[in-house]
C-alpha cells in the first residue's frame, strides 16, 4: 500500500534544482469498485529510486478524468519519505516541497502505467 512509505526512513535531499531520474514503478492500484463500470476510475501509484545513495519513494493518489486521460488528484498530497532541503540546508515547508516533488512526478512516465492497469481493469 502506498501509505506505507511512511514507515521508510526518512531521507534528507538538497534538490539545488535536480530530479532525480532513477525512480521506477512499483505497483499502480485501480479501486476496484469502479473498475469495469461507467464511473470515472481511480487509485494510487507507487515510484521508488536512490536518491542521495538512499532509497526514496514516492506514491499519489490519481483518477481518471477521461477515457485515458489521469491526473494527480492533488498535487499537494505527495506521500515521499524525502524530506527536502533548501540552499541553506533548511527543510522546505510543505508547499516548497510540493513544487519540487511535482518536478520529479512530472518527469515520470507514471501516466503510462496508470493506463497500463487501467486496461487490465476495463
Amino acid at each position: 500500500m502506498p501509505w506505507s512509505l511512511r514507515a521508510w526512513p526518512l531521507l534528507l535531499w538538497q534538490a539545488a534544482g535536480r530530479v532525480p531520474t532513477e525512480f521506477h514503478h512499483l505497483s499502480t492500484h485501480v479501486d476496484s469498485s469502479v473498475a469495469g463500470t461507467h464511473r470515472r476510475a481511480s487509485g494510487q501509484t507507487i515510484w521508488a529510486g536512490v536518491v542521495a545513495g538512499s532509497e526514496a519513494g514516492m506514491a499519489w493518489d490519481w483518477i481518471e478524468v477521461a477515457q485515458g486521460v489521469v491526473a494527480m488528484v492533488d498535487p499537494m498530497s505527495v506521500i515521499t519519505n524525502l524530506r527536502i532541503l533548501g540552499d541553506a540546508g533548511e527543510v522546505l515547508t510543505s508547499a516548497e516541497a510540493a513544487l519540487v516533488l511535482s518536478g520529479i512526478v512530472h518527469a515520470l512516465p507514471w501516466q503510462a502505467e496508470v493506463s497500463r492497469a487501467l486496461a487490465t481493469c476495463h
